[in-house]
C-alpha cells in the first residue's frame, strides 16, 4: 500500500499535565482537535493514534482514529524521541505488509490546528518536492537582544554587536511551532533532510507543556471561539 498516514503520538505518561492528551478542553477529549483536523483535511489515507495507554486507545477509536497496535515499553518512556515513535509505527505497518509515501505526525495537543492549515502546508510540501516540512513563527521580539542572567544579577546580551541596531533592522528569526511534520517516508532514513518552513501565525499556535499553558490556551481558545465572552 502506499499513501498518506497520519501518526498523532499520544503516550499516557504525561508528567506535567496528567493525562493532558484526553483531558477536556472545551467540551472535548484534546486529542479529538488533532484528529478532527486531520479527518476534516481529507489528505489522509490513514489516521493512526501510536499509544501505550489502553483509555487513550479507546478515546481515539472512539473518534476515527485507528490504534492497529500499541506502542512499545521502549517508545513510551520520557527519553524516547517522537523519531523513535516514528521508526517504531513505519516497522509495524511494515510487519502488516502496509507502507506509507508520506507522513504527517500530528501532535495531540493542538486545539488551534485547523484543516485548512494542514491542506496549505501539504501543497507547500508537494509544490517544493522536499524530504520535510516544518511550521515555523516568527520570534516575536529579536533574539539579537537575548540577555544572560544568573540568579543575582543580569550579566550582558548574548549578541553585543546588535545592542545599538533598531529592531526593524534585524533579520527576523523564527522558531519551530511543533503542532505537525510532514516527511516523506524514506527521508527519515537519511542523514541530512532538505526541510521546508511553513510560516505560521501567533494566533494559531499554543505550546501546552504546564498548567499555566493549558490556561492559555483555553483564553486564547475562547477569544478565537467565542469572542462575546472573552
Amino acid at each position: 500500500m502506499t499513501g498518506m498516514l497520519a501518526i498523532i503520538p499520544a503516550r499516557g505518561g504525561s508528567k506535567r499535565i496528567p493525562y493532558k492528551n484526553i483531558r477536556n478542553f472545551y467540551g472535548q477529549p484534546m486529542i479529538k482537535y488533532a484528529i478532527d483536523a486531520a479527518t476534516g483535511s481529507k489528505l489522509f489515507d490513514t489516521i493512526m493514534v501510536s499509544t501505550d495507554d489502553e483509555q487513550i486507545a479507546q478515546i481515539a477509536k472512539q473518534y476515527g482514529a485507528e490504534v492497529p497496535f500499541m506502542r512499545t515499553e521502549k517508545t513510551a518512556n520520557d527519553y524516547a524521541t517522537t523519531r523513535d515513535v516514528l521508526f517504531e509505527v513505519i516497522g509495524e505497518y511494515k510487519k502488516l505488509n502496509s507502507a506509507f509515501d508520506t507522513l504527517c505526525c500530528i501532535y495531540p495537543c493542538v486545539p488551534f490546528l485547523r484543516s485548512e492549515t494542514l491542506i496549505e502546508a501539504h501543497k507547500i510540501f508537494t509544490k517544493k518536492n522536499i524530504d520535510s516540512l516544518m511550521p515555523v513563527v516568527k520570534f516575536s521580539y529579536p533574539i539579537q537582544r537575548a540577555l544572560r542572567i544568573n540568579d543575582v544579577e543580569l550579566l550582558d546580551y548574548v549578541q553585543s554587536e546588535f545592542i545599538e541596531s533598531r529592531s526593524q533592522d534585524l533579520e527576523p528569526r523564527y522558531h519551530d511551532v511543533g503542532m505537525f511534520y510532514f516527511y516523506k517516508t524514506d527521508s527519515l532514513f537519511k542523514q541530512n533532510n532538505t526541510i521546508a518552513p511553513f510560516e505560521m501565525k501567533e494566533s494559531e499556535i499554543q505550546d501546552i507543556d504546564t498548567e499555566e499553558d493549558w490556561k492559555m490556551a483555553e483564553m486564547k481558545y475562547r477569544i478565537l471561539h467565542n469572542p462575546q465572552k472573552a
